[in-house]
């Protein structure tokens, strides 16, 4: 460990890109905490260092600009040279590559944290083991753990930036050029991507679904509906073209304005429809309503961090592929229909009191007349299994487009999340020790498998496998408890409130082992010798289902008597 009270000076190498950076903040304000009396240098490329103006948990910023002055093997030495004057004491390597371990070992920073990736371990000084990539954990909560070693303890918050007083009065000031007044309901367009082509949703669709919510949201009189169009240099066609298209009043920003400007035309937006980009982070840290259209990318880990946001994708088998340009026919993007996007709009809307055609009409759920009151299972944890649970069993499930969803599965599980509950899957996948089926297969299964029970509105809080043969003696193989403790630690759960749906003996006795009351699925009658075993292997449920509907409906009768 060390010593708080001789760290004084702190060099933190930031992420590169500004979605990234935006999703490392958090961290950046948990170092602060970890040592409060410290300085805080922040190493990053312009764009970004312009992302943290007047943050109050960076002291300094440094900018690395690795085009100009630090460009080729002088300027790294120059920087290096730079940074050994500041005396720092420790060095946190946010930034991921071999550079970044290479130039705080040039300038002599004694205590150097970072990842070990890239080949740089033994240029750090603490190398952190890298996270198990199966777990797929959000790039907030890979950067908040990177500290843990230091002493960072709890779950990561939301994302917060700073914009001045005085940038917002400017920012004010353009949009009443373009005609927008301080009491316009503002809907913000960022229909473009850095990244590349396969991650834009088509314009003509972003065009139809803002026109859409420009013609039904009402407003008060004195009051308009104006659109904002964002975007980066070489994207001013773009969102010209998309202002073409609209017969509301629309400012188009793309391509004209710095990184602070962008910022505070973002946090003027009472909704921002955008791909998968870093204006849609910036969104998500002023706590504008993000609604976010996903394709090639991981919505897993990159998503907007927080609970005002919807994502909307389609869940096709080659996504997400991390791809630039789509090989074949962009199924991912073009599925993506107006209808969906502008139903995830139109629910982001209605709390922030925005009315239109449709909204505020909540259609009254299946089963309705048995739900408990909202947020009645804050706390509680369900456990479920997959195979024979969730979708049909086909033996070893291989291919991620044979899974099918069980019948009411999607309907009885939005009933849980709707009262609060959180809902995390435990399955044996012995398919990948048993070399039937690969870690790349499986992924793909439970990308589907997410991608069809978001369909019904239910979003999974984690997923967690055991890859390994029965015969590997393992910790995390059912009825072993191995995954529920990662998913205690990893998602803090309260283990006094645990669930678990099953339909064999070791869900029931893994139930039994981690103190969760259990239901155990079986579509046909248990017989007296089928009850007889299941006493005999310790695997008797507090509750039979013949359904994951009738399941559910135990589980929240039970928790009305079950103490908080």
């Amino acid at each position: 460990m060390v010593n708080k009270a001789t760290i004084k000076r702190i060099l933190v190498r930031g992420p590169n890109w500004l979605g990234d950076a935006v999703m490392c903040e958090p961290a950046l304000r948990g170092l602060q905490g970890l040592f409060p009396d410290a300085q805080v240098t922040l190493l990053v490329k312009p764009a970004v260092a312009d992302l943290f103006v007047g943050h109050p948990a960076v002291t300094r910023l440094l900018t690395y600009d690795i085009k100009g002055r630090h460009a080729g093997f002088s300027g790294k030495w120059a920087l290096a040279k730079q940074l050994r004057r500041q005396g720092f004491d420790l060095a946190v390597l946010f930034q991921n590559a071999f550079e970044a371990a290479f130039l705080t070992f040039l300038a002599r920073v004694p205590r150097r944290y970072g990842y070990a990736t890239d080949g740089r371990s033994v240029l750090l000084s603490d190398p952190v083991a890298v996270p198990d990539p199966r777990m797929l954990l959000h790039q907030v909560r890979y950067y908040w753990d990177l500290l843990k070693p230091l002493g960072l303890m709890g779950d990561p918050p939301v994302p917060e930036l700073v914009v001045l007083p005085e940038e917002e009065q400017a920012m004010m000031g353009r949009c009443a050029q373009g005609g927008l007044t301080p009491t316009d309901i503002v809907v913000g367009i960022n229909p473009g991507s850095t990244y590349g082509d396969a991650k834009r949703w088509l314009p003509e669709r972003f065009a139809e679904v803002t026109e859409r919510l420009c013609r039904t949201i009402h407003t008060s009189p004195g009051q308009q509906v104006s659109v904002v169009i964002l975007g980066a240099k070489g994207e001013e066609r773009l969102g010209q073209d998309i202002a073409a298209r609209l017969s509301s009043r629309s400012l188009v920003l793309s391509g004209a304005t710095t990184i602070r400007e962008l910022m505070a035309a973002v946090k003027r937006c009472s909704l921002l429809l955008t791909n998968d980009t870093g204006p849609m982070h910036i969104a998500s840290a002023f706590k504008v309503p993000v609604v976010a259209v996903f394709g090639p990318t991981d919505w897993r880990t990159t998503s907007p961090f927080g609970g005002a946001h919807a994502i909307v994708r389609e869940p096709v088998d080659c996504a997400p592929c991390l791809l630039r340009e789509c090989p074949i026919d962009h199924r991912c993007m073009t599925r993506v229909t107006v209808d969906q996007v502008y139903e995830a709009a139109t629910k982001q809307l209605t709390p922030l009191g925005v009315r239109g055609e449709g909204l505020g009409k909540t259609p009254s759920p299946p089963h309705a007349s048995r739900l408990t009151p909202y947020g009645a299972l804050d706390g509680v944890t369900v456990f479920l299994d997959r195979d024979g649970t969730l979708n049909y069993d086909p033996g070893y499930l291989k291919i991620a487009a044979d899974l099918k969803l069980l019948a009411g599965v999607g309907p009885a599980l939005a009933r849980l999340k709707r009262v609060g509950a959180k809902l995390v899957v435990v399955t044996n996948q012995s398919g990948v020790g048993r070399g039937i089926l690969t870690l790349k297969d499986l992924e793909a299964i439970h990308a589907r498998l997410q991608g069809l029970l978001e369909q019904e509105d239910v979003a999974l809080d984690a997923i967690y496998f055991c890859p390994h043969h029965p015969d590997d003696g393992c910790r995390c193989r059912k009825p072993n408890v191995g995954m529920v403790e990662r998913a205690v630690s990893e998602l803090q759960l309260d283990f006094r409130r645990f669930y678990l749906i099953g339909d064999h003996a070791r869900d029931i006795q893994l139930a039994h082992r981690v103190g969760a009351k259990s239901v155990l699925l079986t579509p046909a009658p248990v017989d007296a010798q089928s009850l007889e075993r299941l006493k005999s292997e310790k695997a008797m449920p507090d509750a039979m289902a013949k359904s994951m509907t009738e399941a559910v409906d135990w589980i929240l009768e039970d928790a009305k008597t079950r103490p908080r």
